[in-house]
């Protein structure tokens, strides 16, 4: 990606948190298994409502208070493996520590310092996503640091954390969440703003996910690893973009933030030139709407109102883009939507929607706006309306002094929506139900420091004879641990070749997928089981792929029955030899003809009667032999 803006120049401040699940076996404050269940296993629910408290010091966090904001029915799908911890029935348990000692390790690969005493704190959260109110947090270790190619950048937090419960449908006013997903264990590394530009930003978190990825105790897939990205320019302000799911999609997330900053700067400059300001009185308008035949409008007044504001100066602002397709009104909207309406009107884009051109005029006049004006309208229930247009007066009063610190939620195509308020201190409170934890330094120098991904990869080119493309490849892959196992049991055994294993596990297994071949139905023992019976002779390499296809039909079976059952065993030589001498014979003009360079042709038919019964290498050196002898006799 090429770089858009000069980020020194608009001094960019950029800085990461990374989310990423714990492969331990039980959960953080209870001994629950950390397994993710079908929503259908589900075999009882209950429901909470939730609301805000104060901390230790009487303060409420604003970010929580905007979250309730909308009382909402929170519904928890739960299972047989439920227990009451989750429930928020019972107390929390200790600190797991397989969990301690898995984030004590990625501290040492991130060159970070523990603390001497950990304490967990709760912090509020009450958008349903965790059965208390809050979740249950520890800080860990800190001043801590990786290198990039454009130099060291800190790694300022690492803290210690239950994951939150999985989002299974928004019902508007209840939302319905899975149980199995809460109390999963979860570091949070929160880098410096150190970095420098998009192409760093996804570089850095390239690095952390391998770091994380070599401890080879993490959870894989969807969902298990998410990254957050807190950005600012110069004359900007602080902003969290939450949920970056893919990768990929950092660089092109770090460059619609500043786009959308550096407009926001160049609409506040332009609107204070004009002498723009921002009206506080909500009208109400339903009476102009009373015959209107917008569909959305004679809806909402059915049983509920029409309310305005009036933006002085603000006529051409609220339609500017401040990110692909995404408007100044766009934000005003979001800011709306915390009050449960759908949406709102302004007239930047009217007439539309069903409304006329003498409609706006009235409104117009009813609000005493003049041309150079804009107004933004709502319709929906009185409460749920007039609650959207307080959010928008302040938004458009946030459009005067720039860019507002916010949480903002990551969206697909890389821009951004507004989630809540930035929290503040008053979201953390001490935890005391779960007691303190000391980090001596002869605990933590046990803590066992894992071998790097990158340091692994050029272990196996030199102990395996492994292509660096295909080392690289095994290190990176859900397959590592397989591979190093299967490794392990076949040391010395020439029949089995690593290359062989990692193009099996990495470019064969792909291949059956693709041909619609359940691979979710093969264990690890299936592999290893697949790899002994090569290893012995059983089978040529050639017959892995027929093998594995066979094997997913009766996982049951051991390879060997079903080598034996698809008639994959293997062939005494005498009679490989007698099969080679046969096929020459038949085709004695094209081997006089082509002499050695038959071999090639002949192999394909070779292969084809002995059906991967026999190793392609033997195969043909044999085939080599009996032609020369042949063509020399």
């Amino acid at each position: 990606m090429s770089d858009k803006f000069d980020y020194r120049g608009l001094g960019l401040k950029c800085g990461l948190e990374i989310h990423q699940q714990l492969d331990s076996k039980e959960k953080l404050f209870c001994r629950c298994p950390t397994k993710i269940r079908n929503i259908e296993e589900s075999d009882h629910e209950f429901f909470r409502y939730l609301r805000p408290t104060a901390s230790e010091m009487g303060e409420t966090d604003r970010a929580a208070l905007e979250q309730s904001k909308l009382r909402r029915r929170y519904v928890y799908k739960a299972y047989d493996t439920t227990c009451l911890v989750e429930n928020d029935d019972e107390p929390p348990t200790e600190v797991n520590r397989e969990a301690l000692d898995i984030a004590l390790s990625i501290a040492k690969l991130l060159n970070m310092v523990p603390v001497d005493q950990v304490h967990v704190m709760r912090k509020i959260v009450v958008d349903g996503s965790n059965t208390s109110g809050f979740q249950r947090t520890a800080f860990l270790a800190k001043d801590g640091y990786l290198q990039t190619s454009t130099g060291p950048v800190g790694v300022g937090v690492l803290c210690l954390e239950e994951e939150a419960c999985q989002k299974i449908e928004d019902r508007g006013d209840s939302i319905i969440y899975s149980l199995d997903r809460l109390g999963i264990p979860l570091v949070e590394i929160g880098t410096d703003p150190d970095i420098i530009s998009p192409a760093h930003a996804k570089e850095t978190a390239q690095q952390i996910g391998m770091l994380l990825r070599s401890t080879g105790k993490v959870k894989r897939g969807l969902g298990t690893i998410r990254q957050d990205v807190n950005i600012s320019i110069a004359k900007g302000a602080r902003v969290e973009l939450k949920g970056v799911q893919a990768l990929d999609m950092i660089e092109t997330i770090v460059e619609r933030e500043v786009e959308r900053q550096v407009n926001l700067l160049a609409i506040r400059d332009e609107l204070l030139e004009g002498g723009a300001s921002v009206c506080d009185k909500i009208f109400d308008v339903s009476r102009i709407f009373s015959k209107t035949q917008s569909k959305v409008l004679r809806k909402a007044l059915k049983n509920g109102r029409v309310y305005a504001v009036l933006l002085r100066g603000f006529n051409g602002f609220v339609g500017r883009e401040v990110q692909p397709a995404r408007r100044l009104g766009t934000e005003f909207s979001d800011r709306a939507k915390t009050s449960g309406v759908g949406g709102i009107f302004h007239t930047d884009e009217l007439p539309n929607y069903g409304i006329t051109e003498d409609e706006v005029r009235a409104l117009y006049a009813e609000v005493g706006a003049d041309a150079e004006d804009a107004v933004v309208m709502v319709a929906d229930l009185e409460k749920r309306a007039r609650g959207a247009m307080e959010s928008v007066i302040v938004r458009a009063m946030e459009a005067l002094m720039g860019v507002p610190e916010e949480t903002r939620r990551a969206l697909p195509d890389g821009n951004s929506s507004y989630l809540r308020p930035l929290p503040g201190a008053a979201r953390m409170y001490p935890e005391t139900d779960v007691p303190q934890v000391d980090i001596s330094s002869d605990y933590f120098n046990a803590v066992e420091k894992p071998e790097l991904l990158t340091e692994r990869a050029k272990r196996f080119e030199s102990e395996f004879g492994l292509h660096r493309e295909l080392a690289e490849k095994i290190v990176y892959s859900i397959h590592l641990p397989l591979f190093e196992g299967i490794m392990q049991l076949l040391s010395g055994n020439s029949n089995v070749s690593a290359t062989l294993v990692v193009r099996t596990l990495t470019g064969t297994l792909p291949e059956l997928k693709r041909d619609g071949v359940r691979i979710d139905m093969l264990e690890d023992r299936h592999f290893i089981d697949v790899f002994g019976l090569l290893a012995e002779g059983g089978v040529a390499k050639e017959a892995v792929d027929g093998l594995l296809r066979a094997m997913v039909q009766e996982p049951e079976l051991s390879a060997k029955e079903v080598a034996a059952k698809i008639g994959l065993g293997s062939l005494d030589m005498s009679d490989v030899e007698r099969i080679v001498e046969n096929i020459i014979n038949e085709r004695q003009d094209f081997v006089r003809e082509k002499g050695l360079a038959a071999v090639g042709p002949l192999m394909g038919v070779v292969m084809a009667e002995v059906r991967g019964k026999v190793d392609g290498k033997t195969l043909s050196s044999m085939l080599e032999q009996k032609i020369n002898k042949y063509i020399n006799t």
